[in-house]
């Protein structure tokens, strides 16, 4: 990657981006509780959507007007077709990003009005610093209509996708950050 692309690249937030000397770019969650949690959720698709189900985990989707996304978890519908190297945001039953310390406006503000202004069906928020799931329902131009927050530690939580499948997050097996 030439000095000149990386000058104009947007590298999504919440990583860490390592540049090596023979021009791979690596890039890594920046916190041990972001990385569980999203594997915990791409554990939940497994189980309640199946193996195969298109699930993408910090792919890039491409929306509108160049804001393209890679969200820490996607569900995208069971028919969805690539469109070049990526799907399109009208793919998108759900999507799920996990709070970091430093995302959390970007997480709680800023992809709530994206999200819902593209009319992606459900938006989750994952924190595990508050220890609760946000979950967002039916998009308007600015956001979402419906907020509904579900604490961790207080069973399964059953999300009803627009194509008739349950995705299904067990709040019992979110990981909280170490307290010490």
């Amino acid at each position: 990657m030439s000095v000149d692309a990386v000058m104009h690249t947007e590298f999504p937030e919440g990583y860490t981006v390592f540049f090596g000397v023979d021009g791979k770019v690596l890039m890594t969650p920046q916190s041990f509780e972001r990385s569980s949690t999203i594997k915990s959720l791409q554990y939940d698709t497994i189980v309640s959507l199946g193996r195969h189900a298109k699930t993408p985990s910090d792919v890039y989707l491409d929306f509108p007007a160049d804001e393209n996304s890679a969200p820490d978890l996607a569900i995208l519908r069971e028919d969805a077709q690539r469109q070049g190297t990526r799907y399109s945001f009208e793919d998108v039953l759900l999507i799920a990003e996990v709070v970091s310390v430093s995302s959390a406006r970007k997480d709680y503000d800023d992809c709530t009005a994206k999200y819902g202004r593209y009319g992606i069906p459900i938006y989750a928020i994952v924190d595990p610093y508050a220890a609760e799931v946000v979950v967002h329902t039916e998009p308007t131009g600015s956001g979402y209509v419906t907020v509904r927050t579900h604490k961790y530690g207080t069973g399964r939580l059953p999300i009803e996708l627009a194509d008739g499948r349950t995705f299904t997050i067990d709040l019992d097996e979110l990981p909280r950050p170490e307290t010490g």
